[in-house]
């Protein structure tokens, strides 16, 4: 600033000429303060020479008296130090007079030395008596004292002069001081004053600046500079504002697209997904905002590239209700000026081009309710348009602008990404459903053996349908299979595998397999399912439970493959865990499973279901069991109402795994439905079989099934005396639809049907049975096997 300049160079002037004086005062203290030092070292010569005379003065009268020779040491070292210490006392004169002084000083002791000592010394060596007379005596003491005056009155004027000059130092020392101190006076108050003047004019203002800095790093956008005006104060405090406003439109929209990023798209639907955009941009970016989307998007079918025709609208908001815009569900209005790529731009509705809508009284309609200006972004993904989406401003917001379009435009990437997930995911989920729905039984018919209620509930998650199953097998005798089985994983590949595994579980139970077998042969088949496969699914495990019921004998076999353990509800209503321990999962191989044998009264009810029931994120295993144990403990009206009541407490939200529940109350066949006869191993016994079994027939009222019952009954004990061992057993069953003949041996060799030639005289009793039965079949038991087949009961006469 030009003001901060000047004063600061008019500082620096008088600074310098403070110091000038300074350096100057101090330049003249030094030099005096040298001047009045060099008359120190005079003084001190003055003595030394003195002393010299006078050793050299006793030295030659010791002599002269005693005439002894150590005398002359002192004398002879006086002597040859005169010269130099007279000439160095010549040197340190202090002044042209005193230098002058000296140099008489040197002349009258070298006279001294040359024409009075040695001498004297000389006659006393040769002793003339002259040397120690008066006159000789006399000589030498004038002339020592004439030495002795000369040096005292150099020595008084050496001292007055030193006096002197310590008063002129003096003098200068306190003017001195007086310069310093006005000079450091002056300097105080200048830099005070320069001081008061740059904290009113820059630094304040910068304090200020600073105050406002830090709340706008710590977030405070809306932190601005009042304006001062002070030229370049004035310039930065603009500066800053500016930079302030940029920061909060910068903030602004990164914030738009970052909450862009985290809001839309949570789900995997394609509605909700437009509806969350709708928010973002309403009222943060624009005032209405309309998104319309193809039909086929809305069922996950593939879009085509059109422009604009077939569109519906999903998603529609605003700041004002009653907006002229098209509802959801209508029929969207393709805009024409719409490009196939890229956003565009209509800053200005009122002025904006003819034709920049498809209706000329829509327009008018839009521009009455104050749309001002609009923005329109084609929703696209890997090049093909599935929708558009149409950003509006009122006239009382401010226009669209240039800059606005890349926000529009990273808007509609973003929710082009998360529709077309949502639509990916909605066809995956419904080819998954689809498959799993084809593959689980449609419906449960009744069983003699037990009444059936059942839920399954895929899941909601983005992880798409899981594997569970259930199903309810019919088994020779009137038995009845009950199976619940999960597959890890989730979507069409667990799907494919939950029916591989359903399938094979309905033809191994047809077979008659225990459950320990029926889960090993399983077992043995989860482990080859990728065999010869060209693509490899992964690891595939699952869990199955497999329970068989006998209504005869009112037991239950279970066997677990790492499957959680039935819940019985006694007729009582006490609800129990079944007793036994879950074998490892299938898929494992090589590790035995072990079967479980319960007995039930008529009434009980066996509660399988899957772990989507009692476990999740939010529910641990135990608690799941718990709340399982207690809604079972509640009695409904019935099996279906217990489901539902099941399903209900235990279902907290959306479920994060398939949920599949299956209850099954049995049902004891009463002893007068059934008949069972020991036959002896003998072929007279077979007539006594046909006998025994038509006279049952006629107890049941079933005389119309006396002719085919005794053939199938006199060939099935027939083959049992030839071909099995003992025991031999025939068991008559009538159900409610069904009359079932068993024949049960001791071997375990198990019969093949066969077309017999024509001069054969056996190997057409089987193939007699498979023709006057519906079903036929064998099943082996622990004690052989037994051969069994099925008859329908004729229908009974309306009373």
């Amino acid at each position: 600033m030009p003001l901060t300049a000047v004063a600061g160079g008019l500082l620096a002037v008088l600074m310098g000429l403070v110091f000038l004086m300074l350096v100057w005062a101090i330049g003249d203290a030094r030099g005096s303060l040298l001047a009045a030092r060099s008359g120190r070292p005079a003084l001190q010569q003055v003595r030394v020479v003195e002393e010299t005379i006078r050793d050299m003065e006793s030295g030659q009268r010791s002599y002269v008296i005693t005439h002894q020779d150590e005398f002359l040491k002192p004398w002879r070292a006086a002597r040859a130090a005169f010269p130099a210490q007279a000439q160095r006392l010549v040197d340190i004169s202090t002044s042209p007079a005193q230098r002058r002084f000296a140099q008489q000083i040197r002349q009258a002791g070298q006279s001294f030395i040359d024409d009075y000592s040695v001498p004297l010394v000389d006659e006393a060596r040769r002793g003339a008596p002259e040397a120690s007379g008066t006159a000789r005596t006399l000589e030498g003491r004038q002339r020592v004292d004439g030495l002795r005056d000369q040096l005292s009155r150099y020595l008084d004027v050496e001292r007055v002069t030193i006096d002197r000059r310590e008063n002129d130092l003096e003098n200068r020392m306190d003017m001195l001081m007086v310069a310093a101190s006005m000079g450091v006076g002056v300097a105080v108050c200048l830099i005070v004053g320069y001081g008061a003047y740059v904290t009113r004019v820059i630094v304040w203002p910068v304090r200020r600046m600073a105050r406002f800095a830090t709340r706008l790093a710590t977030g405070d956008l809306s932190a601005r500079v009042p304006p001062s005006g002070r030229r370049e104060i004035g310039q930065l405090e603009t500066a800053f504002n500016t930079m302030a406003d940029s920061l909060e439109k910068s903030h602004r929209r990164l914030r738009l697209l970052y909450d862009a990023g985290t809001a839309v798209g949570t789900t995997l639907d394609v509605r909700r997904t437009a509806d969350e955009l709708v928010r973002v941009a309403v009222p943060r970016f624009a005032d209405h905002v309309t998104v319309d989307l193809a039909a086929s998007v809305l069922t996950g079918g593939e879009p085509a590239n059109a422009d604009g025709e077939g569109l519906r609208r999903v998603a529609r908001g605003g700041i004002h209700d009653g907006s002229p815009l098209a509802p959801v569900g209508a029929s969207a209005v393709p805009f024409p000026h719409v490009p196939g790529t890229g956003a565009a731009l209509l800053p200005d509705l009122r002025t904006a081009p003819a034709g920049w809508a498809p209706d000329a009284q829509w327009a008018e309609r839009l521009l009455a309710y104050g749309m001002g200006s609009l923005i329109t972004a084609p929703l696209s993904a890997q090049g093909v348009q599935m929708g558009m989406i149409a950003f509006w401003r009122t006239q009382d917001s401010p226009p669209f602008e240039a800059d606005d379009l890349s926000d529009a435009e990273e808007l509609a990437a973003k929710t082009a990404a998360a529709v077309d997930n949502a639509r990916r995911y909605t066809r995956e989920r419904e080819t998954a459903l689809a498959l799993q729905h084809s593959l689980l039984p449609h419906d449960l018919p009744a069983r003699p053996a037990v009444d059936i209620a059942y839920r399954y509930l895929p899941t909601g998650t983005r992880a798409g349908v899981g594997g569970d199953w259930l199903d309810v097998i019919p088994l020779s005798g009137t038995r009845v299979a009950l199976v619940v089985g999960d597959v890890v994983g989730h979507g069409i590949q667990a799907s494919a595998t939950m029916g591989r595994l359903r399938t094979a579980v309905r033809t191994l139970a047809d077979v008659d397999l225990p459950p320990e077998e029926l889960l090993t042969h399983l077992d043995d088949l989860v482990l080859h399912l990728d065999d010869g496969a060209l693509e490899p699914a992964g690891e595939v495990g699952s869990t199955c439970l497999y329970a068989v019921y006998d209504p005869v004998s009112r037991r239950c076999s279970l066997a677990s493959a790492g499957h959680p353990l039935p819940f019985v509800i006694t007729p009582q209503g006490v609800v129990e865990k079944a007793p036994g321990q879950a074998g490892p999962p299938l898929g494992l191989g090589g590790l035995p499973f072990e079967t479980t044998e319960l007995d039930l009264a008529g009434g009980t009810t066996l509660a399988l279901f899957s772990n989507g029931l009692v476990h999740s994120r939010n529910l641990d295993l135990s608690q799941g069991l718990d709340r399982l144990r207690r809604a079972l403990a509640t009695p409904g009206e019935s099996l279906e109402a217990t489901c539902d009541h099941v399903v209900a407490a235990l279902r907290t939200g959306e479920p994060a795994d398939d949920v599949t529940l299956l209850l099954a109350r049995t049902r004891a066949l009463p002893g007068e439905q059934v008949a069972t006869w020991d036959v002896p191993s003998d072929p007279e016994h077979v007539a006594r079989a046909r006998t025994l079994t038509t006279g049952q027939l006629g107890a049941w009222q079933l005389e119309d099934l006396s002719y085919t019952t005794e053939l199938v009954v006199s060939e099935l004990v027939t083959n049992a005396i030839r071909y099995g061992g003992s025991p031999i057993q025939l068991r008559l069953i009538r159900d409610t639809t069904m009359l079932i003949c068993e024949v049960s041996d001791g071997s375990s060799t198990a019969p093949h049907l066969r077309r017999a030639r024509v001069f054969d005289e056996g190997g057409r009793g089987l193939l007699l049975v498979a023709q006057l039965t519906q079903r036929w079949g064998t099943r082996q038991t622990s004690a052989g096997k037994t051969i069994w087949c099925e008859q329908a009961l004729p229908p009974a006469e309306p009373s």
